[in-house]
């Protein structure tokens, strides 16, 4: 007998207040005898139920108590389908999961939540492509996380090969098609990137979650971090400002204008490197003009030189 399927018809009969057993099945989708056993079960468990016979008879919970699924509000319920739905589109179990949410919500909710979780369809192939299935070791860390479950794992670090380490899974971030791992170790919190995973296999051993701990807020301190590392150097450019768009586009949060110089705009390019600031910013060729630092200025003159060396001598022919 499944668990889930228990707690969904609890959830029905939280929602409706009295149910029979022929509309659990069509509720859930199971035969009547498999709800009667489901009701029975319930009853068995302990929990509050008990049948009442007769033509309007069915199956209630004791003093007739009610929820509206966890206490919440109208704008709350349509917030949480605005939220799961895209998913849902995405995931079968995400779906399924949100089709029996949905039967557990008041009947003067539902409409609302139901329109809600039905607003929006997230399609994350590219034009000619199929949808990306999820690494099987994307869920075998999921599953992990959830169970608080220390996983071994042999880790390609690159430049110094690979090493072996017991960890504490805390969560997982998808970030631009690329999945990173959050996990506690010996030497404190750290973030893998879940490709250079050579294996991880769980321990059997459980761990305690920190309190404290949580996963967006967690994120946003590494995400921070990183552009900081990333942005050690910064360059002033000048360009027209029917362009500035384009660059802030191709740059993101490395781009931040910084007021304007007569009829055009300065912003600052921010990089690790001369080198990559220059390589950002050479296809622009005249159209920009960077005011410092010198270093960048260097980088452009030499592959500028660099491109003229190798095409000056090739036959362009007129057309």
């Amino acid at each position: 007998m499944r668990a889930d399927r228990l707690v969904a018809v609890l959830l029905l009969m939280q929602a409706r207040g009295r149910v029979t057993a022929a509309e659990v099945a069509k509720e859930l989708e199971i035969s009547v005898a498999t709800a009667r056993r489901d009701l029975e079960a319930l009853s068995t468990a302990g929990i509050p139920v008990y049948p009442q016979p007769g033509r309007n008879g069915g199956w209630q919970l004791v003093g007739g108590a009610r929820t509206d699924l966890s206490g919440l509000s109208a704008t709350e319920a349509q917030a949480l389908f605005l939220l799961v739905g895209p998913a849902a589109s995405i995931a079968p179990d995400a779906k399924a999961a949100l089709r029996k949410l949905v039967r557990a919500l008041p009947d003067t909710f539902r409409e609302h939540a139901q329109a809600a979780a039905e607003a929006v369809v997230i399609d994350p192939a590219r034009w000619g492509e199929h949808v990306k299935e999820q690494p099987e070791l994307v869920r075998r860390l999921q599953d992990a996380v959830v169970r608080r479950e220390r996983v071994r794992l042999v880790y390609d670090g690159r430049g110094g090969g690979t090493s072996e380490r017991a960890v504490e899974p805390l969560g997982l971030v998808d970030k631009d098609d690329v999945w990173y791992l959050i996990a506690g170790t010996t030497n404190g919190r750290r973030t893998f990137r879940v490709d250079r995973i050579v294996t991880a296999e769980p321990t059997g051993d459980s761990f305690e979650r920190p309190d404290d701990f949580e996963l967006s807020s967690a994120w946003a301190e590494i995400v921070e971090r990183m552009e900081e590392r990333r942005s050690g150097l910064t360059a002033t450019v000048l360009m027209d400002e029917r362009f500035v768009w384009v660059m802030r586009d191709r740059l993101g949060r490395n781009c931040v204008v910084d007021g304007t110089v007569g009829d055009r705009v300065r912003i600052r390019v921010t990089a690790p490197t001369p080198l990559m600031i220059a390589q950002q910013l050479a296809g622009w060729g005249g159209s920009i003009e960077v005011v410092d630092p010198p270093s960048v200025q260097a980088e452009l003159a030499r592959l500028g030189q660099e491109l003229t060396n190798r095409y000056a001598s090739v036959d362009h022919l007129d057309e």
